[in-house]
């Protein structure tokens, strides 16, 4: 059985559930696995992850966390889990060492203090008061709580938002050791770097449902070693560049501010771009080799957001063509 099991979850808010968050979700995560939920603001990543700590009840669907159901068997499953929040939890005036004792007073077998402070690199402000931590400080405080009673799952929500890089690298380490334990983590993040670095497999959510899932190698797939994608100011004149391309070439522009070029690529490709955006003026923000996890998660959220029938338009050397995209428009979430 897996760790996480969703089945058909659906959350609804408002008068007669009139706003869906989470639309008919499924979603699993094995022990010994690190799952990443991506999404766009409103996407449902909050409400599906509130509902499987048992803090929210869901409209309809079945869940299950280690064989229970979060909501009937909270007591029991509180103790097997850890959860870390984005924001707050703390008392602002105490130091981690003294958060951290309170903490382990709450399980019958914790981690010890002092591990703690020295995992998560804390000692040297153990004795400082929360609220005059620093951001990334906080956060990685707020990562040590949810570990402190070995717990068998662990939500992580946002756990590199506002760290540093060293603290990111130190970050990472621990989810490493946590897949290496067996513990199945389900971590929320916006930041896709972090997500292609840390991620066994990532599922990606927009309008409460899931529109791409799989490893980050399935996702970028093959593509990662043709054409190229590159940053630039929205609304770029798609006809012109690809003109500039040469027979062939195929650019779209993937999300606002993010094109693809196809069937173009090499050195001529990067110079032609680069020479392109430089008579207009138009700054270019990065340029690489193929698709990498921000153009696919783009794509994916780019594409539910449309809903049906929205013409894409593609220019192929020059000349626009245009295509519909058939699916489900989306529900308004939050």
């Amino acid at each position: 059985m897996p760790a996480v099991q969703v089945t058909e979850l659906t959350v609804r808010y408002g008068s007669a559930g009139a706003v869906t968050a989470v639309d008919r979700l499924d979603l699993s995560a094995e022990a010994g696995e690190v799952l990443v939920v991506l999404g766009p603001n409103g996407a449902g990543k909050t409400s599906t992850i509130e509902s499987l700590e048992g803090y929210r009840r869901p409209t309809s669907g079945r869940i299950t966390v280690l064989g229970l159901n979060p909501i009937s068997d909270h007591r029991a499953l509180t103790a097997r889990i850890g959860v870390m929040l984005q924001n707050g939890g703390v008392y602002p005036m105490i130091g981690p060492r003294r958060v951290l004792d309170l903490f382990a007073s709450f399980y019958p077998d914790p981690l010890s203090t002092e591990s703690l402070l020295d995992l998560v690199a804390l000692r040297a402000v153990a004795a400082t008061p929360w609220r005059h931590l620093s951001g990334g400080e906080q956060q990685r405080l707020s990562l040590a709580l949810a570990l402190i009673g070995r717990p068998e799952v662990a939500f992580l929500d946002e756990p590199t938002a506002g760290v540093d890089p060293e603290g990111r690298r130190a970050i990472r380490a621990v989810v490493a050791d946590l897949r290496a334990e067996g513990v199945c983590v389900l971590l929320t993040t916006h930041e896709l770097a972090e997500a292609e670095k840390m991620a066994d497999r990532i599922v990606i959510l927009s309008a409460g449902r899931v529109v791409r899932q799989g490893t980050p190698h399935e996702l970028i797939g093959a593509a990662a070693t043709s054409g190229l994608t590159f940053g630039a100011p929205p609304g770029l004149d798609a006809v012109s560049l690809a003109g500039a391309l040469g027979t062939g070439a195929v650019v779209t522009e993937t999300a606002p501010g993010r094109y693809r070029v196809d069937g173009a690529s090499g050195p001529a490709a990067t110079a032609a771009v680069a020479n392109w955006l430089a008579e207009r003026q138009a700054d270019l923000t990065d340029l690489s080799r193929g698709r990498n996890l921000e153009d696919v998660y783009f794509e994916a959220v780019g594409a539910a957001a449309r809903g049906p029938a929205e013409p894409d338009v593609t220019v192929v050397a020059g000349r626009r063509t245009r295509r519909t995209r058939r699916g489900r428009r989306p529900h308004e979430v939050r």
